[in-house]
């Protein structure tokens, strides 16, 4: 017999990937409610950078089915195998995209969240017409706080860039990524984005991270990129 306070063996730890998963979904559901949301609006995104299979496993056990990745390496050496065991995974390209790596990068993300420069648009555009697949879901990663060292369409150029994708490229882009200044006020950032996704049209925004999620759900989010509060401290996957 068990008490409240003591777990049954069907109760995970709660340091384990299973239970960190639990927590973060119950609060992103309560984020969700606490705005009005149906939590089911809102999809976590495990970002699963520098960890190997071994970690990944027990949060596909667990159900998670969406995973974010970095860079294109890394993802081509552990992905392939993941997903034919599991052909439902989707799996998000979160770190900026090379023109040179489109090609393998089109064969392993079903999200691209980093579309961010009209010659990286040209280059997709160009990559799936020879293919001839279907392309990927993408987002436009918009640099909120114009930070010169960070990848992304400044706000005001936004339109201007939807227009050159759409019209020009010939992509259908689905919404919108950032990635607040550190320093900075997140909530101000994802105000923002969300502003400027409901005034060009997009219901998508990925927006979010391991310390600020449950402030990007209540802002409306409809994606966040959850790492180290999932998986713990990064470590070198090789």
């Amino acid at each position: 017999m068990t008490t409240p306070d003591t777990p049954s063996a069907d109760t995970p730890s709660a340091d384990t990937p299973e239970a960190r998963l639990a927590d973060i979904r119950g609060r992103i559901a309560a984020a969700a409610r606490e705005a009005g949301r149906d939590p089911a609006e809102v999809t976590l995104v495990a970002v699963s950078k520098t960890h190997g299979p071994d970690r990944i496993a027990p949060l596909i056990a667990a159900g998670q089915r969406t995973f974010g990745e970095n860079r294109v390496q890394e993802a081509a050496a552990k992905w392939p195998d993941l997903k034919a065991a599991h052909p439902d995974i989707e799996l998000h390209l979160i770190g900026p995209l090379q023109t040179n790596k489109v090609k393998d990068a089109l064969a392993l993300f079903d999200v691209i969240e980093t579309l961010d420069r009209p010659k990286l648009a040209f280059a997709l555009a160009d990559a799936i017409t020879r293919a001839g697949i279907r392309q990927p879901r993408l987002f436009v990663q918009v640099n909120t706080g114009e930070e010169p060292q960070k990848a992304g369409i400044a706000p005001g150029d936004l339109g201007a860039f939807l227009k050159t994708v759409r019209e020009e490229a010939g992509l259908a882009v689905d919404g919108l990524m950032c990635i607040p200044p550190v320093e900075e006020e997140p909530a101000l950032h994802f105000g923002l984005l969300a502003n400027l996704a409901r005034d060009h049209g997009l219901k998508v925004l990925s927006m979010g991270m391991s310390g600020d999620y449950e402030v990007a759900v209540r802002l409306g989010a409809t994606h966040v990129r959850v790492g180290t509060a999932l998986f713990g401290a990064r470590e070198a996957y090789r």
